[in-house]
């Protein structure tokens, strides 16, 4: 879900810290926040794998991957 967090308080769980009152999601995998700040582990897989290998949508001027290529090139 990208509206709330798996676990804090309040409305969407977007307040305070994921601590023993706070509500907590059943399949933390379908979150993109794991609490108000930090992205779950599926998300940052998400992130890092835009940065390797995602297109220039994304990634600019290239995504790492060219740029280790271009690298091993001039090794």
């Amino acid at each position: 879900m990208a509206k709330d967090a798996c676990c804090g308080q309040a409305p969407h769980n977007g307040l305070g810290l994921c601590t023993a009152a706070s509500s907590l999601c059943g399949d933390r995998g379908k979150y993109v926040f794991w609490d108000p700040y930090h992205p779950t582990e599926r998300a940052n897989r998400i992130i890092v794998s835009q940065f390797v290998a995602g297109s220039l949508d994304y990634v600019s001027p290239m995504n790492l991957s060219t740029v280790f290529e271009m690298d091993a090139r001039f090794a």
